[in-house]
């Protein structure tokens, strides 16, 4: 690993404020980011966490207050500028950190072609020691063949790996990090933490941005918490989970696992028989029924996301069948899936579930038109009134069903992905992380829909990697490793540690 900069800095942000339009987003946000530590910024979706960083890397140069390096006042007016300062973002949609099209070489190198650095009329060949060197700041063992391959068909969680070597290889004073684990696995979380906890003991100023206070205890020298555009309060360790959690949401919040009443379903509708998810996997069957939620969790590379890619038409089977209610069932895209009632909630919203510039309204009609549209005219006052029910049973934060949806917060997009797929019962709802990136709050609204939905009869699956996402809404929960199940129990009958043994559990 690349030694940091030595030359640390302490930041400072003194009434800071900003607005879009009508809407003031920042309303005098102030406090530091010192070298030598990490400091937590946590708050729930619409706080204003992604503003204030995009302000800090020079994406939003109209803000109004003051951000001080050492001592010195500094207008951070473009990314450029914010590179210049020391400031490194690895941002939390991860689509807005590569380029489709191009190697991944190429991209770990993207910022240094784009300035010049390197040339942009290099060959791959030419490319190879200086990608090599970037992928050196994160340990990442990458073969040339893996550096050759389109980013675009890659992983998401490599995706992820990349865009924080990247970040790395520049020698930050200031690492911004925004949801960073939210695509990773437990070990490369891991692995995370002991770089970030190096470039803290070097000197570097590190704004650690989760939703997960599991991280944040672990990892954060210091913790703030915004509300509605203002600082709420700040704390040392060890934290105060309870202020901390009050300050976020404005109430007391319990954000321990909550008992949940089990519920067993008696009706089969979705049946897998044999059905092979990789090449050297052993074949699985199971029956998923009506009226309970079946969580699945895996580590990544388990399998959770290639079984349900594979349930709704988006890719093949090894092998195996599947009946929906006593019927065969083998789509062949998406659509057919719908029209037998089987619905998917996507991983990544940004590359697979938004348009950019799309309605809350238009987004959450899309996928079914036709019931808008019977004629060929979409009835425009049906559309809205669907958009403004969902807004409402969501409880999402928008200043209207029209507002552009990729303009709201990222656990608010969340709320109108997930929830435009539970307008009315389906047969099958799969929901394929639907927490990442929330807060608890947003997570628990969720969580009761989800819920909600199979009181009323819908056999829910939801593939998740963090074991305590599920405990919190799944009745039943089926362990996959390397593409095979290692448990299928009912929450009463396995706990945390017996789902953890079995995920780490090696055939």
């Amino acid at each position: 690993m690349q030694k940091p900069n030595p030359n640390t800095q302490d930041f400072q942000m003194r009434d800071v404020t900003m607005s879009f339009g009508d809407n003031r987003v920042l309303r005098g946000v102030s406090f530091d980011i010192n070298a030598n530590e990490v400091t937590a910024l946590m708050g729930a979706n619409g706080a204003g966490k992604s503003t204030l960083i995009k302000i800090l890397s020079g994406l939003h140069p109209g803000y109004t207050g003051t951000v001080v390096i050492d001592g010195v006042e500094h207008r951070i007016d473009s990314t450029k500028t914010g590179r210049r300062l020391g400031i490194e973002t690895v941002h939390q949609l991860i689509g807005e950190g590569i380029v489709p099209g191009l190697s991944v070489a190429e991209n770990l190198l993207f910022e240094q072609i784009a300035m010049g650095e390197v040339s942009r009329f290099a060959s791959l060949r030419r490319l190879m020691p200086a990608a090599r060197r970037v992928m050196s700041s994160l340990d990442l063992g990458w073969s040339d063949s893996f550096l050759r391959t389109d980013v675009f068909e890659i992983g998401i969680a490599d995706q992820q790996l990349l865009i924080l070597a990247r970040a790395l290889s520049r020698q930050p004073r200031l690492l911004i990090l925004d949801e960073p684990t939210s695509a990773l696995s437990a070990a490369e979380a891991d692995r995370l933490f002991d770089v970030v906890r190096h470039l803290r003991d070097a000197g570097v100023a590190v704004l650690y941005v989760s939703h997960r206070l599991s991280e944040v205890d672990s990892l954060a020298d210091r913790l703030v918490v915004l509300r509605d555009g203002r600082t709420e309060g700040e704390q040392h360790a060890p934290f105060d989970w309870s202020a901390a959690v009050k300050g976020m949401l404005g109430e007391q919040v319990v954000y321990e696992q909550e008992a949940l009443e089990e519920r067993r379903g008696d009706e089969t509708v979705l049946t897998l028989s044999s059905v092979q998810l990789f090449q050297h996997s052993a074949p699985i069957s199971m029956e998923i029924r009506r009226g309970e939620v079946t969580g699945f969790v895996g580590l990544i590379g388990a399998g959770k996301s290639e079984l349900a890619t594979g349930i709704i038409g988006d890719r093949s089977f090894v092998g195996g069948t599947m009946t929906l209610a006593d019927k065969a069932f083998r789509p062949k895209r998406p659509t057919d899936a719908i029209r037998r009632g089987v619905y998917f909630v996507p991983e990544d919203r940004a590359s697979q579930a938004v348009l950019p510039g799309w309605s809350i309204t238009r987004t959450v009609t899309l996928p079914f038109m036709s019931r808008f549209a019977p004629r060929g005219m979409i009835a425009g006052r049906q559309e809205s009134r669907a958009g403004r029910a969902l807004v409402e049973t969501f409880g999402v934060i928008a200043t209207s069903e029209q507002q552009p949806v990729d303009s709201l917060s990222g656990g608010n997009q969340q709320k109108v992905v997930v929830g435009r797929w539970m307008r009315g019962t389906p047969n099958v709802l799969l929901l394929d992380e639907p927490f990442r990136g929330v807060d608890i709050g947003a997570r628990r609204d969720i969580s009761h829909r989800v819920r909600e939905l199979a009181a009323a009869g819908v056999a829910v699956m939801l593939f998740a990697s963090d074991i305590d996402e599920i405990l919190e809404v799944a009745d039943r929960i089926v362990v996959l490793a390397e593409g095979e199940i290692r448990s299928d129990l009912y929450t009463s009958e396995t706990g945390r540690d017996q789902i953890l043994a079995d995920m780490s559990e090696v055939a």
